[in-house]
């Protein structure tokens, strides 16, 4: 008479296969914070797309990402004030 194999089962939570794989390279994930950035300064987001990005992206990238188009946005503002200030005749 042979025994029968015992297995032995562990539990899964369900938590623990719903965590996301952390990202591959900086990279990346830079990129896709400047793109959300970005999207946030225009006020467009789909809700989807918001909640994920949460979900992948870095809080120092974030920070990073937000003084980046700030500045852009400023040298922007000043460009185009310098050439309206420049185009008018002085006198």
């Amino acid at each position: 008479m042979s025994e029968p194999a015992c297995t032995v089962q562990t539990p899964v939570s369900p938590a623990s296969s719903d965590v996301a794989a952390p990202p591959a390279a900086a990279g990346p994930a830079f990129w896709r914070t400047l793109r959300m950035v970005g999207w946030g300064f225009l006020g467009v987001r789909k809700r989807s797309e918001y909640q994920r990005d949460l979900a992948q992206v870095n809080p120092f990238h974030i920070m990073l990402a937000g003084l980046i188009g700030v500045v852009l946005f400023v040298l922007l503002l000043l460009g185009i004030i310098h050439w309206v200030v420049s185009g008018t005749p002085s006198g």
